[in-house]
């Protein structure tokens, strides 16, 4: 009986060895079948998909990306004026765009020489020119825009081979330019309407902010939009980057109301410095003693100087700063502003862009100091 007993004590014992061993070996499988897609099929039950959602979910997920990496690789520019030249240029240095030859930086203007001048300034960076606006938007999942007249903005937008020819579903337009808000509205309405999205951000700043990535953005509409670039992109060419409204609009008002206030300053400050030398006082040293107060700006230590020896040389266009007092005069007037300081120095600018004689509409805004000045004899 004991031999018998010790028999099944040791049939037994070896069972459960083969059971616990069989059972181990279960477990060990189990655990590295499990760790091995871990981290995914956390993610997938996170979505309420279940272990069994988890390819499905995988495959929909790397298909979403392959579609947003296609659309997003390229980046593009139309329009390398005064403005544009050194935004798409800070683009490339900083590295946002034109690092390989599959994300270029795909451009074009309406004079081509610009582009080719871009490309040769950056024979290390991968630029791409176009024959149209219209192929760079289809070639880009993001593209700046920026025209120097609102004429010039609606022909390249609106063309038969302009920005909006171009939009399809994804897409994404960045208007960089000063315009009626309006005309902002009507290309958001038609952008949008095509399945694209559009983020108005007009600029503060003139060319040498322009090239040393020293721009304020003043943008509205696709929030989205505004996020995904504001650090990858706007951060390259601007020094800050505001979002006021969903509603397009707010940044052209935004625009405006400090272009205004920019131009009357200058006018106040040419009939200033007139002034001065009128009653026999030395011009540079006034341009000091303004620096020196209260009421000293970098408008005024940074134009003072050249303006008292005639120098113009355009870095914001008088023609284009009257353009925007002139839209902002009329916005006061929609809002019921009192506006009566600003429409004078409106009023001063419109006669120097006007002026046959002295030939000011293409000089630097400073060269309303020059009307002043005749106004003055």
């Amino acid at each position: 009986m004991m031999g018998s007993d010790s028999s099944q004590r040791g049939g037994c014992g070896w069972s459960r060895r083969l059971i616990v061993l069989f059972l181990t070996m279960v477990a060990t499988t189990l655990q590295v079948h499990a760790w091995i897609p871990s981290t995914k099929l956390v993610h997938s039950r996170s979505l309420g998909l279940g272990t069994n959602g988890y390819r499905s979910s995988c495959l929909k997920l790397d298909s979403s990306k392959r579609s947003a990496l296609k659309m997003s690789s390229n980046i593009g520019f139309v329009g390398l004026g005064i403005m544009g030249e050194g935004m798409a240029a800070r683009l490339l240095s900083e590295g946002i765009a034109g690092q390989s030859a599959e994300a270029p930086l795909v451009v074009w203007n309406r004079t081509g020489s610009k582009c080719d001048a871009l490309k040769e300034k950056f024979p290390d960076k991968f630029v791409e020119i176009k024959a149209t606006a219209k192929e760079v938007v289809e070639a880009c999942g993001v593209t700046y825009s920026i025209l120097s007249t609102p004429e010039a903005s609606r022909a390249v937008f609106e063309g038969e081979d302009g920005v909006l020819a171009g939009v399809s579903d994804g897409k994404s337009i960045v208007d960089c330019a000063t315009l009626a808000e309006s005309d902002m509205k009507r290309m958001n309405d038609a952008v949008v309407a095509k399945g694209g999205r559009f983020l108005e951000a007009p600029v503060s700043g003139s060319k040498a902010p322009a090239h040393m990535g020293a721009l304020i953005f003043l943008c509205a509409g696709s929030q989205d939009l505004f996020n995904e670039i504001v650090n990858n992109g706007l951060n390259a060419m601007g020094k800050a980057s505001h979002f006021f409204n969903t509603e397009v609009g707010y940044g052209t008002r935004a625009k405006l109301v400090v272009n205004s206030l920019m131009g009357t300053m200058m006018a106040a400050f040419g009939e200033g410095l007139a002034l001065a030398e009128a009653v026999g006082l030395d011009g540079t040293k006034m341009v000091e003693v303004i620096g020196q107060g209260a009421i000293q700006s970098p408008v005024y230590s940074l134009k003072g100087p050249k303006m008292l020896k005639g120098d113009h040389a355009p870095n914001f266009p008088l023609k284009h700063a009257h353009k925007d007092m002139a839209l902002a005069s009329d916005m006061a007037k929609a809002a019921g502003v009192e506006y009566s300081v600003m429409d004078q120095a409106e009023a001063i600018f419109r006669q120097a862009r006007e002026d046959s004689e002295l030939n000011l509409a293409d000089e630097d805004f400073s060269a309303v100091f020059e009307e002043i000045k005749k106004k003055s004899a």
